[in-house]
C-alpha cells in the first residue's frame, strides 16, 4: 500500500487501547497513530513515551474539532461509551473502528450501521479473535473436510481469577455493559457464528460466584445453529482447572486444542509484530492440537496438527485496504449485531431459566 498513511485517532488508552489497538495500528503499513485521547495523566505520559510523535488529547471533542486532520477513529474506551463516541465520530464524517461489544443491544448496533451507511463511512468492529491461531487452524480443518460433518463445537475461554480486580467490567450497573457474557462471550459467540452460521435457539446459565462480585463471572451458553451444529460455549473467571480451548466433534474426526493464542501475552509483554526475527503469533509444537477418532488425545490419540500462526495484524491491514476501497470491511456492524442478538437471548435465558428461540 503506497501513499500518505491514514491518520488514526485512538480514544482510550487503558488495556484495549494500549495493549491491543495502539501497537497494531503502529505496526500496520498505511496507518499512523496520530492522536491518543485519554484524560489520565499517567496514561498520557505512557502514550508519549511509547509513541514519541503522537499527539495527546484529553477529550474526544478535540478530535471532532479537527476532524479534517484525521482519517479514522478507533474507539477503545469503556463499553458504555462505544455508541455515543462512534455516533459522534460518524457525524463528524470520520470512519470508525469500535472495540467489541460495539453496543449494549443489537438494535443500537444496527442503528450505528444505518448511520454509517447513510454517511458512506466505514464502521468496523474489532473482533480480534477471528485471527487467533487456534481459530484459524480450526477454520482450515473444517474447510478441508478433515472433521467430516461437524456435530458439536465446544469452546472455552476460561480463567482462574478468584479475586476481583475491580473496575467497570465487574460492575453490576447494567449501563456499564460489564460481565463475562458481554466481554469474553462476545468472542466465543462471534466465532461460533462465523464457523457454523445463524442460530435458532439459545440456552444459558449465568452465575455470580466470587465474593463481592456484582455481575456474571461464570457463564455457559448453548446454541443450536440452523445448520444443525450445537455449540457449547463456556466463559469463566472461576475455573480452577482449565478445559480445552476447543473440542470439535465431527463424523470423521475430532479436534482438541488446549491453551490460548499467544498474541495477547506477547503484546502485554511489549513484543510487537515485525519487531523481531521470530514469526509473529507462532506457538511451539508441544502446544499443537490433535486430530483423530476413537481415543483421547490425553492418552496419545490422534495426530498433532501444526497450529497456524495467529494474525491480529491482519485486522488493521484489512481496515486500511477497506478505507482505500481495496477490500471489504473485515468485521461489519451487522455481524456484530447478529452476535448481540445471541447475547441478549442468552441474558434473557439465564434470567428467566428458559430456552429462547430466535
Amino acid at each position: 500500500m503506497t501513499g500518505t498513511p491514514l491518520r488514526v485517532g485512538l480514544v482510550g488508552y487503558g488495556l484495549a487501547g494500549s495493549v491491543f489497538h495502539a501497537p497494531l495500528i503502529a505496526a500496520t503499513q498505511g496507518l499512523t497513530l496520530d492522536t491518543v485521547v485519554t484524560s489520565n495523566p499517567e496514561r498520557q505520559a505512557q502514550a508519549r513515551a511509547e509513541y514519541p510523535d503522537v499527539r495527546v488529547a484529553a477529550s474526544a471533542d478535540e478530535l471532532w474539532a479537527r476532524a479534517d486532520e484525521l482519517d479514522l477513529i478507533v474507539v477503545a474506551s469503556p463499553n458504555k461509551t462505544h455508541v455515543p463516541l462512534a455516533t459522534a465520530a460518524l457525524e463528524a464524517g470520520l470512519p470508525v473502528v469500535v472495540d467489541k461489544p460495539v453496543a449494549g443491544t443489537a438494535a443500537q448496533a444496527r442503528a450505528l450501521a444505518e448511520l454509517a451507511e447513510k454517511r458512506g463511512l466505514l464502521l468496523s468492529v474489532f473482533q480480534n479473535r477471528r485471527w487467533d491461531n487456534d481459530f484459524l487452524t480450526l477454520r482450515r480443518l473444517i474447510a478441508d473436510g478433515e472433521l467430516g460433518e461437524v456435530y458439536r463445537f465446544e469452546s472455552r475461554f476460561e480463567r482462574w481469577r478468584p479475586q476481583l480486580k475491580g473496575g467497570w467490567r465487574e460492575s453490576g450497573d447494567p449501563a456499564e455493559i460489564g460481565g463475562l457474557l458481554y466481554d469474553l462471550g462476545s468472542h466465543v459467540v462471534d466465532q461460533a457464528l462465523i464457523l457454523f452460521g445463524p442460530v435458532t435457539s439459545v440456552y444459558a446459565e449465568a452465575d455470580v460466584r466470587r465474593e463481592g462480585a456484582r455481575t456474571d463471572d461464570d457463564t455457559f451458553i448453548a446454541l443450536t445453529h440452523e445448520s444443525g451444529v450445537r455449540s457449547h460455549l463456556y466463559v469463566s473467571a472461576t475455573t480452577a482447572q482449565l478445559g480445552p480451548r476447543f473440542r470439535v466433534l465431527g463424523s470423521k474426526a475430532g479436534y482438541v486444542k488446549h491453551g490460548l493464542d499467544p498474541q495477547e501475552a506477547a503484546l502485554r509483554d511489549g513484543s510487537r509484530p515485525g519487531a523481531s526475527g521470530d514469526e509473529w503469533g507462532a506457538e511451539p509444537e508441544e502446544l499443537w492440537g490433535r486430530l483423530g477418532a476413537g481415543e483421547s488425545p490425553v492418552t496419545g490419540g490422534g495426530s498433532p496438527v501444526p497450529t497456524l500462526p495467529g494474525d491480529y495484524p491482519a485486522y488493521y491491514a484489512a481496515v486500511a485496504r477497506a478505507l482505500h476501497a481495496d477490500g471489504p470491511n473485515p468485521v461489519t456492524a451487522q455481524e456484530a449485531a447478529a452476535a448481540l442478538d445471541v447475547l441478549e437471548a442468552a441474558r434473557r435465558s439465564a434470567a428467566e431459566k428458559v430456552t429462547v428461540t430466535l
